[in-house]
Formats: structure tokens, sequence, C-alpha cells
């Protein structure tokens, strides 16, 4: 009994239920309101007017489907707040959808249902009924007005919202570009927010945003807003994909030539495997004999590069490091000439004169035949420019059977360029000593650092200070560069270093180095040098055969004299080249069998003579004295004047005189006043006398203290009327005490005097030691007067 009493119970609340949900429309103060079923939407919000299918296989929204077939085909739709909740609750979704009309229904199998729905109006939720076995809510209708005549402001929305539309479609390449034509024949603003939100791909909160808009000028604003902001993430979404996809086609790209050139490489049979190279390299260490620590730091790379991916950067970087140590010449060396006479002959062949450094290098040789452990010398060749330092070297190498490698050192300011640069550095790089000792393919070569004064520093380093420890015979057996980073034995090296001077070589790289000058030439050493070396390069190279051009020594001279201004041959050699080029021209256009050039006709060939050549004072002069000066091309003469007038004392001096010259003249000028009545002077010389001391060329600077005795010689000659021999030059520094000093460049200068016609030369005492170092021929000739005092100078320079 209470069984049936339980089923009549249900059957009379069903009969209620349908009873209620039949009822019509309720309308309260122009709202209207209605019982319906409700399905929540998982990622799906339905807007009015929009046409749409989806899938349900929920049991609640299955009921609720079923309902509303039963009743009217109307059903409320609302969307999750969270698509992953599987059993919603009323917190779970919003309260603000669409009423939607149910137009088709299809099961499918698996127990679920194909739905498509039309969206009717928007609807607002006030109470939510119950919720098993559906959702049954009260339901306000929230109708979407007419607008007949729209305003200014809204039209403009309206055409804001549709281009802006537009742009959007333009960058979304997922959607029909004939949507938007679908779309702007839509009048009304509402429905035009609407359908165009039904189209975005955006967050449903975005989306309910739209719904729950009800004022239709809010709503095309908000849809404008997000059009915006959907477009520009669009555009960074395309960029961003564009990159990635010129990415991978370039990689893609690279992959497929790779492929290719394997292929290539297997069919030539040259392909080689990373293991096999590997083994490569582990049979070249043990063949090369590496030291213990180096071998060990080799294997640990050979190891490393074994573990990484071939095409990862740091394999490229490891490569190269394992390569350059096994490409480097470990325990290889040249067989020296130890036959003395034969490396003299191939000196003398290369070049004329430069003894001390012919002599010097065959010490070398006859100490290493005697001494097996002999270190490496380090030899500093010091003189002008154009006097053959660089090429010596070669002929050294040639003489010693060795390799010969040459790195100039001029401007470098880097230290890295010595020592190489650390392998944390991009790009990293042995030093220029490592790679030159690589290229020598030998432990022992000749090593010639060029221009070693010209050598430079700044923020990146001092260079100069990188060579103190190559240069030392004591530590560069372990010189260590960055890049390396093992010891490599560069004890076996014969270093040769070349400079114009030493004074801007730091003290302590000088005082690793021997210094061995190499002096300017004497004419006659420059007219054998282009007789037998010079000429017949020249003509050699100029495409003659020997017997085509005559040059005549009376032309040499000449061309030494009138046309060259140096130490060393360099620009001697260019002019014979000239002479060279025109006289091969008209053996060409005239079709000469020879051509002989000589001093009558050498004009033709190089131009108006260039330079006056010192000559010889004619007789002997008051106040006019002749001095002897090293410059930077060689030894020259030096004439200086002095008039005396009447004045108050002052000494002029002009010539472009340097701080040291000017301090000469004054130092002589006080001496002569100190020793008035010695040299037959007025007392009162120096109040009612001024002085003027001049050295002519006055555009060249000059500066030195060895014009001392001669400025002190030309004032004595004008405040006491006695000239000065012209047939004599002198050279030496003055003191306060009438003390004459030694001074350098004695042979330059004594070669110069020679030139001239000058036979006879005063110079300090203590110079004396200097004189072996001139020329036997010239030697001969002259005649030298050694010094002490200033007074033995006045003796034998003025005129009694």
């Amino acid at each position: 009994m209470e069984k049936e009493k339980r089923e009549d119970e249900n059957m009379q609340d069903e009969l209620a239920e349908e009873l209620t949900d039949s009822l019509p429309l309720l309308e309260e103060e122009g709202v209207t309101q209605r019982v319906m079923p409700m399905i929540p939407l998982r990622g799906l919000t339905v807007f009015p007017c929009m046409v749409l299918h989806f899938d349900i296989g929920r049991e609640r929204s299955v009921c609720a489907l079923e309902k509303a077939m039963m009743q009217n085909q109307t059903v409320f739709l609302a969307a999750q707040k969270d698509p992953e909740t599987d059993l919603p609750t009323r917190d779970d979704f919003y309260y603000v959808g669409t009423i939607a009309k149910i137009k088709q229904m299809l099961r499918l199998p698996g127990d679920t249902i194909r739905v498509l729905v039309e969206g009717v109006e928007r609807g607002e939720i006030l109470e939510v009924i119950h919720e098993v076995p559906y959702f049954k809510c009260r339901v306000m209708e929230i109708p979407e007005p007419e607008i007949e005549d729209l305003d200014s402001e809204m039209v403009a929305r309206m055409r804001n919202c549709l281009s802006t539309f537009e742009a959007y479609l333009s960058a979304n390449p997922k959607l029909n570009d004939d949507i938007y034509g679908s779309v702007a024949t839509v009048d009304q603003p509402g429905r035009l927010a609407d359908i165009i939100t039904s189209h975005l791909e955006m967050k449903i909160e975005d989306k309910q945003a739209v719904l729950e808009a009800f004022d239709v000028g809010e709503r095309l604003e908000l849809v404008s807003q997000l059009l915006l902001k959907e477009t520009e993430i669009l555009n960074l979404e395309n960029e961003i994909g564009s990159k990635v996809r010129k990415q991978m086609d370039k990689s893609q790209r690279e992959y497929y030539l790779r492929e290719q050139l394997r292929a290539i490489q297997e069919e030539l049979g040259v392909a080689e495997d990373i293991d096999e190279e590997i083994l490569r390299w582990r049979k070249q260490v043990k063949k090369l004999r590496l030291p213990a620590k180096t071998a060990a730091k080799v294997e640990k790379e050979i190891g490393r590069i074994s573990k990484i991916q071939p095409s990862s950067p740091e394999g490229g970087i490891i490569r190269t490091y394992i390569e350059t140590m096994l490409e480097l010449p470990w325990h290889k060396y040249t067989k020296d000439n130890t036959d003395l006479k034969k490396a003299a002959r191939i000196l003398d062949e290369d070049h004329y004169g430069l003894e001390k450094v012919k002599e010097r290098v065959l010490e070398y040789l006859a100490v290493m035949q005697l001494s097996n452990g002999l270190k490496g010398p380090i030899l500093c060749l010091v003189g002008p420019p154009g006097t053959g330092k660089t090429s010596i070297s070669k002929s050294i190498a040639r003489a010693l059977g060795r390799n010969f490698v040459r790195m100039s050192l001029g401007g470098v300011r880097d230290e890295a360029e010595i020592r190489g640069h650390r392998r944390t550095y991009i790009g990293a790089i042995p030093g220029r000593i490592i790679s030159s000792m690589k290229e020598a393919e030998s432990m022992n070569p000749v090593f010639l650092f060029d221009e070693i004064d010209k050598i430079g520093a700044d923020f990146r380093g001092d260079p100069a200070s990188a060579l103190l420890e190559v240069l030392d015979p004591e530590q560069n057996k372990d010189f260590t560069d960055h890049y390396l980073e093992a010891p490599f034995d560069l004890s076996k090296v014969m270093f040769i270093t070349t400079a114009n001077s030493v004074e801007t070589i730091p003290q302590p790289l000088l005082d690793r180095m021997e210094l061995i000058e190499v002096s300017g030439y004497t004419e006659e050493d420059k007219l054998l040098i282009a007789q037998k070396y010079l000429l017949p390069k020249e003509i050699k190279e100029n495409g003659m055969q020997p017997g085509q051009l005559h040059l005549t020594e009376a032309a040499i001279r000449a061309v030494i004299n009138g046309y060259t201004r140096e130490s060393g041959v360099r620009s001697l050699e260019r002019q014979i080249a000239t002479i060279c080029r025109k006289a091969a021209r008209r053996i060409v256009e005239e079709k000469k069998k020879s051509v002989r050039v000589g001093e009558a006709n050498l004009e033709h060939y190089l131009g108006k003579v260039r330079y006056r050549g010192d000559k010889l004072e004619g007789e002997d002069r008051v106040g006019v004295c002749t001095g002897l000066a090293w410059t930077a091309v060689g030894g020259t003469t030096l004439s200086v004047e002095v008039i005396s007038m009447p004045g108050k004392g002052n000494v002029e001096l002009t010539g472009q005189l340097g701080d040291v010259m000017q301090e000469s003249a004054r130092a002589g000028v006080s001496y002569i006043r100190a020793h008035c009545a010695e040299l037959g002077i007025s007392e009162d010389f120096h109040k009612d006398k001024d002085l003027h001391i001049h050295v002519p060329e006055g555009a060249t600077p000059k500066d030195g203290p060895s014009a001392g005795i001669t400025m002190c010689t030309a004032v004595v000659s004008a405040l006491s009327g006695r000239p000065v021999r012209s047939d004599i030059a002198m050279t030496g520094e003055i003191t306060l005490r009438g003390k004459v000093l030694p001074v350098g460049g004695i042979r330059e200068k004594v070669l110069a005097a020679h030139r001239i016609g000058i036979r006879t030369v005063i110079l300090p005492a203590e110079n004396e030691r200097d004189i072996e170092e001139i020329p036997a021929n010239v030697r001969r000739v002259m005649e030298f007067i050694p010094v002490e005092e200033v007074g033995q100078v006045l003796e034998k320079a003025l005129v009694r």
C-alpha cells in the first residue's frame, strides 16, 4: 500500500510540473518571465540570431533537452565559468545567457546527442527552481530594441566596429574574408555587435561581457575594444610565426644541404665519421710525442668533443683548438748548416758590408758545433732605414739552413697579438708568435721581429711587456699562449729584431737583446752595392738581358749624390729602377740593342738634380766654422755663422735650434767671457756687443750637444777677427771649464766630411776608439786631431 501511495505522489508531482511548464508567459510591469529547462555549455557562448550545433552527453543536459522537446522546444543556454567542471552546480555558470529554439536533434553513437539551435534573445536567470534531474530556471527575457532611425554617433560606432572587424579578418588567416560581406549588411547595431562577437576567437569571459552589455552603444564600444586587442595579438602572432617559419625554413634548408653534401661525400668516398676523426687525432697525439701535460690536455678536449653533438657551436671551437695543437711543429727541427765557409759565402752573396752582423752569425755557428745545448741568440739590429736589416735576416736564415718567418710589430697595440686570446672569447685565435711557428713548420726557425721600436701600447695592454718572456732565453722555453694554455718551447729559435732607434724601446726589453749597430754606407759602399747587387737585380726584374743597359760609374755617383740623401740604399734602388724602366722603353720603341747612361744624359732619365751637395768653403772666413752632425739618414756637415755688432750683450740664436743646442751655445759664450784675456778678446764685449749665432737651413730642426766646440770656435773667430780654417771640420761637446766631451755618430760624421772634400777632423780624445769603425779607404786620406780642451781646438782651427 505504501509503495502505491508513493507512486501516486510522484505522478501528481510530475503532473503539477507539466502544468507549471505549460503556463503562458508571465508579464509583470513590462517584464516577461518564463520557466524553462537550462543547459550549461562548456567553452561555448551562444548569441541571439546565432544558429549553431553542439554535442551534449551529460545526463542532466540530456534530460533538459528531452524536457524542452516535450514542451515548446525552447531552452535556456548559459556558459560555464570553468569548462573543466563536469557536474556544475548553480554557482558554476553565468546567469545571463540566451533563450534558444531547438531546430534539430540527432542521436549519435555513444549516448551523445547533436543539437542544432537558434538564439532568440537574451535572458537572465532570476531563480534556479531545481537542479535534479535537470536545471530548471525562471528566466527573464531581455528583448533587443529595434532602432529605426540611427543617430550619427551610433552610425559612427557601427562603422568603426566594421572597419576594426575588417582589420581583424585580414590578420586572422583562419576566417574566410566572405564573412565581412554578410556582416556588413546588418543594419541593427545590437545585432551587428552580437554577430561580430560570435565570429571572434576570444576568451569566454570576454564574450560573456558582450552578452551582458544590454546597452547597444556600450556593446558596440566594448566589441571595438575587444577587436583592437585581438587584432594586435594576431599581428604579433603572425610576426612571431613568420620569424619562426623563416628560421624553420632556414634550418630545413641547411639540413637538406648537409644531407646532400653528406651523400655527395659518400659517393666520392671522402666521408669521415667523427669517430674516425677522433681516432686519427689520438694517433697524431701519440706520433707527435707531446709533453705529458700538453698531451693530457689535448686528450681531454678530444674526450669532450666525442660527447657533444656535431652540430653544437662548442664542437667547432674544440675542433679548432685540437687541430691547432696538432698542427704545431712539436719536436720538428731543421738541420743546421755547419759549414762556416759556405755560410760566409751565402751572406756575402746577398749583402755587401754589414761585417758585424755576419761575424756574429758565424760565431753562433761555430759555438753551435761545439755545444749541443746552445740557446738561440736574440739580436737587435739598429740602424737607419734602408741599410739592409730586414733583408740580412733572410740571408741569415738561408746561411743557417733554417726556415724564416717575419712578424712586423709596427703599430701593434694589442697584447693579444703576441699572447693570443683566451678561448672564452668568441672568435679566439692563437697569438701571432704561435701562428708564425706553425707557418715555420720547425722549432728552430729564424724569427724576425721587424720595427720593434714602433710598437705601441693602449687600453688593450702593452705588447712590449708581453715580448719580455719571448725574448728572454731563460724563460722562452716555457712560453705560454693564452689560447693554447700549454707551454711551448721557443728556446731554439733565433730571434732577430730590427729598429731605427733604441730610444723608444723599453729598457727591460732592450736589456734582453744583443745590440748590433748597422751604420750607414759610404759613397764607395753605395757604388759597389749598386754595381754588384742593385743594377743586376733591376735589369733582370725589368725584363732586360745583361749588357742591354750600361750605367757608368760617374752616373751612379751622380745618382748617389744628386738624387738620394740617405744612409741606406733604398732610394738608390728606386732611382736605378727608374733608369731601367726608361731604358726598357727606349729599347722597345727605338729598337735599340743597348742603352748607355752616363753623367751627361742622366737628367734625361731622372730629371733635375734634387739635392745640392755640401760644398767645401773656398777660403777662410771670420765667424764661419764647419761642424759635423748625425741625422737619421746619415752624417752631414753643419755650417755655423756668427757675427758681432754694437749692442748690449744680447745673444741671438736662430736656425730652429733645440734646447740642448742653445744651452751649448750659451756655455761656449760663458767660457769665452771667463777667458777673454787668454783669447785676446775685449773683456767688455758682453756689455757693448751683441752676438747672433745662426745655423743655416733654418727650416730643419737641429738639436744635440755635439756642435758645442763648433759654435764656441765661431764666436771666438767673430770677436777676435781671426778667420777659421775652411779645410777643418769638428765635433764635440763643450763644458763651462772648456773640456771637450765625447759624442756619438763619429763614423757617419767623418764620412760626411770626407764626402765634401775635408781631410782634417777635430774630435774628442775619447772618440779615438771609434776611428777603427771608419772604412780603411777613408781613414788613409783623413787626418784626425783628438782634443781634450777648447784651447787645443782654437789653436788648430783659427788662422794665426
